[in-house]
């Protein structure tokens, strides 16, 4: 998802801020005076953030009398004005992106993102990267990806997880489930016990990210394919979504999820799991870092409980604008970060790196984050994110999540999300 999602997703709220660095020292080829604007969303705090600032600082050691002006932008904000932007004067030379048909596929396609795969190749990212990560970094000439065409680098994964509260569930006497079975007794417990078991956001992420899990128990790799890569015609009204649609709306129905969080942000629900409010969230590897850095309780991480796919990929990934006045030190920049010293920071931090030393991560939790990660991806495990077949699909699908919420028949709302599809999809 976008984040899904994606990604950092949860950051849309941040307000934009600009920094502007002076580089000093090092070897540019030349570059010296020219300016290099980077943009990500990404707090400071994050993996993510602490191993791009360390990156940053390597790129003024490195290219002296370069100007670096950094700007971070809210996850929404980019996810909203990237094509009017990138299509403008003010595009920046590089920025963090999100992944899948509906962003990186439809930028590509209209010719808005430079195509990476000469310097993919020249500086060897593809070997760096696992074959399935590549999947959402490569595009073909409709957008769909999965193509012949690099247009992304990611230098991290990311994909969803459940968050345990291992205080609360100690507090009330109950069990962290390993099985689904196991979480639907869990959830009774505590709603017996007055707790709500999940936190949640209606109007972004997460709720709809919910619905899609639900499905993806009930679906296989064929299945996914068919919805995210056209690869046969999807049905979303079939037995797979139709599980996931109304699964969700009898959880909301029995408190598992409030109904009242039906209009909270992402950013309201991550705090409301962090400060100890609830037993678990169900949500983004991209907030490993900032549960690690801020919770005040024991708390532990694990896959979705017996699931054989779950939401996930490689992490938003670098791109950069045709409009770019300085590719050549965008591709350096983006050289760093794939670094041993910027993934083994990445890893450290609580971020799933794509190229790290496994020695050099020395925190339990976060090798354990990694090692979840790997052992999907090995499996072929990750099934991306709902809001991506199609341009514009994500405000459909945080609709729908909503609809679901506030009662409308799940037969409806996958009839919506149907013909949206339907009308989206590359002819």
């Amino acid at each position: 998802m976008i984040r899904a999602r994606r990604g950092a997703a949860l950051l849309a709220a941040l307000a934009t801020a600009s920094l502007t660095l002076s580089a000093c020292g090092g070897d540019d080829g030349g570059a010296a005076g020219k300016e290099l604007r980077l943009w990500h969303y990404e707090s400071p705090d994050s993996a993510m953030g602490v191993a791009w600032n360390q990156a940053i600082e390597e790129f003024k050691s490195t290219h002296p009398g370069v100007k670096v002006t950094f700007e971070e932008k809210g996850f929404e904000q980019i996810q909203k004005t990237a094509q009017m932007v990138l299509n403008s004067k003010d595009a920046p030379d590089v920025l963090e992106y999100n992944k899948g048909n509906a962003t990186t596929g439809l930028l590509s396609k209209q010719g808005l993102l430079e195509d990476l795969t000469p310097e993919v190749t020249k500086r060897g990212w593809d070997k760096m990267i696992a074959p399935g990560v590549q999947v959402t970094a490569k595009y073909d000439a409709k957008g769909t990806m999965g193509g012949d065409k690099w247009f992304g680098v990611p230098n991290y994964a990311e994909y969803l997880q459940v968050y345990y509260n291992k205080d609360l569930f100690e507090k009330h006497g109950v069990k962290i489930p390993t099985t689904y079975d196991e979480l639907v007794s869990a959830m009774d417990a505590f709603v017996g016990k007055g707790v709500t078991p999940f936190t949640n956001a209606g109007s972004e992420y997460m709720a709809h990210q919910f619905v899609y899990q639900l499905a993806l128990d009930k679906a296989d790799r064929p299945w996914v394919d068919a919805y995210q890569r056209y690869t046969t015609k999807a049905n979303l009204t079939d037995q797979a979504w139709t599980a996931g649609a109304t699964t969700f709306a009898d959880w909301v129905r029995k408190g598992y999820v409030a109904k009242n969080s039906v209009g909270l942000k992402a950013e309201d629900a991550g705090v409301a799991f962090i400060s100890g409010k609830f037993p678990m969230m169900f949500s983004g590897s991209w907030w490993f870092g900032r549960v690690a850095k801020n919770a005040k309780f024991q708390w532990e991480t694990a896959p979705w409980p017996g699931a054989k796919l779950t939401l996930g990929s490689g992490g938003n990934h670098w791109v950069v604008p045709k409009g770019s006045k300085n590719k050549q030190l965008a591709y350096d920049f983006i050289d760093i970060t794939m670094k041993k010293k910027a993934q083994n920071a990445l890893g450290n931090g609580g971020g799933v790196p794509v190229a790290a030393d496994a020695s050099a991560i020395t925190d339990a939790k976060a090798k354990k984050l990694i090692s979840d990660f790997d052992a999907l991806a090995k499996s072929d495990g990750l099934a991306y994110y709902p809001d991506w077949p199609v341009p514009g699909f994500y405000d459909k699908w945080v609709a729908a999540g909503q609809k679901l919420m506030n009662g409308t028949a799940p037969a409806e709302v996958l009839g919506g999300l149907q013909k949206d599809y339907d009308g989206g999809a590359p002819k």
